[in-house]
């Protein structure tokens, strides 16, 4: 608990640090406010924002798109990668395939997911599930060659099903690394979430962002990015919330918390 408190205070100290600097640096004339608002008029405009119902349609729209990518993309690569992992020589085979497709960044994707979706949902989702897919797929692979070959030849010598051994061997062996995947696809599907609406146009937080830029309303082009960045922080505390809850029989979880 200590050490929990001890970070809090740390981060706000920082974050408080952060917003002096930003408040300092227009009033002292060291850049010009018209381009970089005081913090104080960035998170007055932010209040403001948020009591408009457009920016919580907003910001409602680019939260379907981050959940039901980042789930499509979690399920799809979990399977993938429990069988890659089991199916003798499927790994070796696919090897190459993977490293091709995996460095391919999804901002790559942009022309093609314009063109067979437009401004829309499914844009978003394209390349939220591209960018999550592979984050979630290498975890999940390298939990699945941390199982003991051992304990896998022993189990299948005693009659255990396939289902049986992927449940009770494989399973809990794998799952830390599938939910740091999954906390790490978590963070790249908000960031592709926005960057789809940003660039695409399709409905959410980041159209909102590219609107008030295109009209020229710099300290609401800010609050929306402070948003935006508040909202990747909660999405990441609550994946890494939901971690421990997952692993709570981990012992380098057990002994985080007691600590």
């Amino acid at each position: 608990m200590r050490r929990l408190l001890s970070r809090i205070g740390y981060g706000l100290a920082g974050l408080g640090g952060l917003l002096a600097l930003l408040e300092a640096v227009p009033r002292l004339g060291l850049v010009d406010a018209r381009f970089l608002p005081p913090a104080s008029e960035i998170l007055a405009t932010l209040a403001t924002q948020l009591a408009t119902p457009a920016l919580w349609v907003a910001l409602g729209e680019t939260m379907r798109g981050w959940a039901l990518g980042l789930a499509i993309a979690f399920c799809a690569a979990v399977v993938a990668g429990v069988v890659i992992g089991i199916v003798p020589g499927l790994r070796a085979v696919t090897n190459s395939t993977v490293e091709f497709l995996r460095p391919i960044p999804s901002v790559a994707l942009v022309p093609l997911a314009t063109l067979l979706f437009g401004p829309s949902l499914g844009s978003t989702l394209m390349l939220v599930v591209y960018a999550s897919f592979w984050q979630v797929l290498i975890q999940v692979l390298y939990g699945v060659a941390a199982v003991d070959q051992v304990a896998f030849d022993t189990a299948r010598s005693y009659g255990l099903s396939a289902w049986s051994r992927v449940r009770h061997l494989v399973w809990p062996t794998a799952l830390p690394y599938v939910m740091t995947g999954l906390r790490l696809a978590a963070a790249v599907a908000f960031i592709l979430a926005v960057t789809a609406e940003l660039v695409i146009g399709s409905p959410g937080l980041g159209a909102e962002i590219q609107v008030a830029q295109s009209g020229g309303a710099v300290p609401v082009v800010y609050a929306l990015i402070v948003l935006a960045g508040l909202v990747g922080i909660g999405v990441n505390a609550a994946v890494r919330l939901l971690e421990r809850r997952v692993l709570a029989w981990h012992p380098a979880v057990r002994s985080e918390v007691a600590a």
